[in-house]
Formats: structure tokens, sequence, C-alpha cells
């Protein structure tokens, strides 16, 4: 199934617009920028951090429950937990990174409590991996070509949804979200040469899947 663009309510919204205008966070500050803002005082800031990562975050939980209604309650949860624990979070940190560890295990929070047969499939894991990737992977270097363009886009995201989920998420935080294997093995909670094992076999099934 294809991930649609949806409308997003933003929960925060409304702080944007409180007290005549004199709450505003300008968009042009990085994520550290605004959560300055927001150790200020300006909540209109985090109705910014909303607005920018609400996306993000949305397809992220979707790529567990595969339910829009259930992606954007996980969303809004998500959102909603971020904001009670900011000030814990270090600012020298990845904001990115911490978001998405927490949308992590809010959606496998809802599983386990909604769908109790999807959590136990995802405790198990995909199961024997080497074993489903065995009549695909070929002995040649990492197909570089698959990332770099040289497939439709229709085309590519055929393909990732036809992989193991472990392969579709560590290749989504990668090249859709631009993160650092180092800050993928701490979203995932997994060491980190397990998360460049899954980037590489993934990229192998995709070059095999798009090139069949």
């Amino acid at each position: 199934m294809t991930l649609r663009d949806e409308s997003f309510h933003n929960p925060f919204g409304s702080l944007a617009g409180r007290g005549e205008g004199r709450l505003f966070a300008d968009p042009s500050l990085d994520d550290r920028g605004l959560i300055e803002q927001f150790f200020s005082g300006n909540e209109a800031a985090f109705a910014a951090l909303v607005e920018r990562h609400l996306p993000m975050v949305y397809k992220f939980a979707y790529r567990y429950v595969n339910d829009g209604d259930d992606a954007r309650d996980i969303a809004q949860d998500s959102f909603i937990k971020a904001w009670k624990n900011l000030q814990k979070f270090d600012t020298a940190r990845n904001f990115k990174t911490w978001l998405l560890t927490i949308t992590k295990n809010t959606a496998l929070d809802f599983i386990k409590k909604k769908k109790p047969v999807l959590f136990s499939k995802i405790e198990e894991g995909d199961g024997d991996l080497d074993a489903f990737l065995a009549p695909y992977i070929a002995t040649a270097e990492l197909p570089s070509d698959v990332m770099e363009g040289k497939f439709a886009a229709a085309e590519l995201a055929g393909a990732l949804e036809r992989i193991p989920s472990a392969y579709r998420t560590v290749l989504a935080l990668r090249y859709e979200e631009h993160l650092k294997f180092r800050e993928i093995a701490e979203v995932l909670n997994e060491p980190i040469d397990t998360v460049k094992s899954k980037h590489r076999r993934g990229l192998m099934l995709l070059r095999n899947l798009m090139q069949a």
C-alpha cells in the first residue's frame, strides 16, 4: 500500500495566534533555535516544530500500523509526549532522532494494546531474513544506482512496499529522513552493525526487485 499525502491537524497550532501575535516563531530557525525559543517562554515555537515534523512522524508511525487513522493518533500522542518531556531533552542531540524514538515507542505501545497479534509478529522480527533474501542477493557490490535517482519514484515506492519491514524502515530513515547510521541505531535501539547490515541487504533486495 502506497502512503498517500494526508492533511494533518496540529494540536498545538492555536498557540501561534495567541495574544494578538505576541507569540511568534521564526520558521527559518533550526530545531535547536525553536527549542530555545520555547524554553524562553514562546509556546508558538513548539507549534512550529510540530508543523515541521508532523509529516515525518506520521509516515514513520504509518510504517508500523499501516492505517491512516491509527497513524494520526500515534503522531498526536507522540508530539504530546515530546511537549511534556522537552525540558528533559539534551539540545546537543538531534531533535529528529529523539522525536522518532518517541514515535517508535508510542507506536509499539499502541500495537501492543490494540493489535496484540501484530505486536507478537514485531517481537518475533521478520523471521529468517537471510533465508528470505537468499534467492535475490547477488555477490556484486552495493547497487548505488538504486538510491541515486535512476529509478522512477513510483517504481521505487512500489518496491519498498515489497521488502520486509526491517529493511524498509532502515532505508526510509536513511534516505527519506537523512539520518546517519548511528542515529538510526539510536531510534531503533539496535547495534549500528545490525543497522548497516539491514541497509546493505535492503539495497540489494531493492535492486533485484526493480531490475526483475
